[in-house]
């Protein structure tokens, strides 16, 4: 859709967590919904099949099961796809930054080959360094997104996104999963910081492989010091360094003022669907009140809601942010805790409450923007 197009109302189709003893399982419920919205229309016959997921770093539970990986797998398959989950590596140190320690994190939260019902592959490369630059028109703020290579080089685009709260862009939800979560170590990089790295002198071994990464003379190797340094002169920003060292030496604040992340978050995510089919499922349970990315979780602020599916995105996020506003917050939780505290002022917003420096409406206000997507939806629901 340009941006001169008409706003058209989207379907964003819904079902509930409930099943019928003896009756359809959650999984089987969720195959249902995603052929009731259309997943099946898709032409897969033969083709490669990207669904982007996150696989919780180690420690957190909250990340969606396999048990529903597998459903949109196994449907994949049964429409003669050829289906593989991936996500790309993080831009911080933790358990995912490189594709061995991403890939021993994936399995020990459960995401295998067996459990998932097909390949697990890591979109970026062993390093994050794998990625496509994909030009992008009509957009403000990136002329080209860096893309994890394995997921542009998949014929078909599904997400499957666990929507919960977020500490900086209010919830993590399929704009997020995208955007962001497509973006190799350089594309998060972009998202996140509109500056340049510092390096940790006590942390770099000097083994200047983050040398080979730089095309623009914008890291010095100190032979004296045995150390690598920043030229601010030349140094662009660009983030290759960050994938290269093996040491966490190297580091970018991330400074990105949340207006500007959450548009270019929906700029990344324009990068990745455009020209392909896609299609994308969220799931409205575990709603931490903050990412998956931390190595921990607090108790969910909202209760489970249910199961999402649309072709556009936008209207996915706007339909299951607007379903988060109308629950009633969970009391043992950080929102039920802040809502009761003394002096509490009411933003009417529950992931605001949560995080009030948090921001998510610009996310989708871009998107629209740009052509991502609508936020006029129309709500079928599923029985």
């Amino acid at each position: 859709m340009s941006k001169q197009a008409a706003v058209k109302t989207a379907k964003v189709y819904f079902t509930d967590f409930r099943t019928e003893y003896g009756g359809r399982s959650l999984p089987e419920k969720l195959k249902k919904l995603a052929r009731t919205a259309g997943l099946d229309k898709i032409d897969m016959e033969g083709k490669f099949v990207a669904i982007k997921m996150h696989f919780g770093e180690l420690g957190n539970i909250s990340y969606l099961r396999p048990n529903y990986a597998k459903a949109i797998a196994d449907l994949v398959k049964e429409l003669g796809g050829k289906p593989f989950l991936t996500d790309c590596n993080t831009m911080y140190p933790g358990s995912r930054k490189n594709a061995l320690e991403h890939l021993e994190c994936a399995w020990e939260n459960g995401f295998t080959p067996l459990s998932a019902g097909c390949p697990v592959i890591i979109g970026d490369g062993l390093k994050g360094t794998d990625d496509i630059a994909v030009p992008l028109e009509g957009c403000e703020y990136t002329k080209e997104a860096r893309i994890g290579r394995a997921i542009m080089d998949a014929d078909v685009f599904i997400s499957l996104t666990h929507f919960k709260g977020h500490e900086m862009t209010g919830f993590g939800g399929t704009i997020k999963n995208i955007g962001m979560g497509c973006g190799s170590r350089a594309g998060k990089t972009d998202q996140h910081s509109g500056g340049k790295p510092t390096i940790d002198p006590g942390l770099c071994r000097g083994c200047r492989r983050c040398l080979r990464e730089c095309a623009n003379s914008g890291l010095v190797y100190d032979g004296r010091r045995r150390k690598m340094r920043v030229d601010l002169t030349h140094c662009v920003g660009c983030g290759r360094c960050l994938g290269a060292c093996n040491f966490d030496a190297i580091d970018f604040a991330q400074n990105q003022a949340i207006a500007v992340l959450n548009a270019k978050m929906a700029e990344y995510t324009k990068a990745v669907v455009a020209g392909r089919d896609a299609f994308h499922i969220s799931l409205i349970t575990d709603v931490s009140p903050y990412c998956d990315c931390h190595g921990e979780n607090d108790a969910p602020i909202l209760p489970n809601i249910g199961m999402f599916a649309s072709f556009d995105p936008v209207a996915l996020d706007q339909a299951c942010a607007d379903a988060c506003l109308a629950a009633v917050p969970l009391p043992d939780s950080v929102l039920g805790d802040r809502m009761a505290a003394k002096g509490f002022v009411d933003h009417h917003d529950h992931f605001k409450n949560t995080t009030p420096e948090s921001e998510w409406e610009t996310q989708l206000i871009h998107g629209e923007k740009i052509g991502l997507g609508s936020r006029k939806y129309r709500l079928i629901t599923m029985k």
